[in-house]
């Protein structure tokens, strides 16, 4: 029995690896492929699908948009043209006297063409801090105050000259939207490391 065991052991050490059916050189050229990084801050010019208004959507409303064109990086198409990302609006500020409504929409996931899904971190993208909306609204009054020139400028009237600035009050904010067919900008806001390629 001893003898049955050793023999077993020795078989086991010494038989060649490809007799057994295991294929090592496979796992070693995938391993070859690191991937393309994308790095926090890359542009992805997109398309909206249907319009995201802070009057009729809530927190959490669901959000799609489409890549209107190629991604490319080290002459390879890292995210080709029709890929879809989706979202939803992740904050929503109502408007109030003085100020417009805002809202801002995460994006969490893209599914390229072929159905490949790879989850994401990214925002629609705005200069303000990728808070659409917000804006200020317009005065609702005008104040006029006189001014008294010195007598060297004003040699041929006494008269004050009257200046013209926005007064204290400011017009009631209105809703904000992002229409269907608006053409806007997903930003990454973390690195994304690409993996997978679509062959064309």
């Amino acid at each position: 029995m001893r003898r049955i065991a050793i023999l077993l052991i020795f078989a086991l050490f010494f038989i060649p690896v490809k007799s057994l059916g295991v294929d090592f050189n496979a796992e070693s050229e995938l391993r070859d492929y690191d991937g393309i990084q994308l790095n926090a801050g890359t542009f992805v010019p997109v398309i909206n699908t249907a319009e995201v208004s802070t009057l009729n959507c809530d927190e959490g409303y669901a959000a799609k948009f489409i890549a209107t064109s190629d991604l490319y990086l080290y002459d390879t198409t890292v995210i080709p043209r029709e890929t879809e990302f989706y979202g939803y609006v992740d904050e929503i500020h109502e408007p109030v006297i003085g100020t417009n409504a805002s809202m801002k929409i995460k994006i969490n996931k893209m599914v390229y063409p072929d159905g490949f899904e790879a989850p994401i971190r990214a925002y629609i993208y705005t200069t303000n801090n990728n808070v659409i909306g917000g804006e200020l609204t317009p005065p609702a009054e005008w104040v006029k105050i006189p001014h008294y020139q010195k007598a060297f400028f004003s040699m041929r009237s006494k008269a004050p000259t009257l200046q013209i600035r926005p007064g204290n009050k400011r017009q009631m904010g209105t809703h904000i939207r992002v229409k269907t067919g608006e053409r806007c900008f997903v930003v990454l806001t973390e690195p994304l490391m690409i993996t997978h390629t679509v062959n064309e």
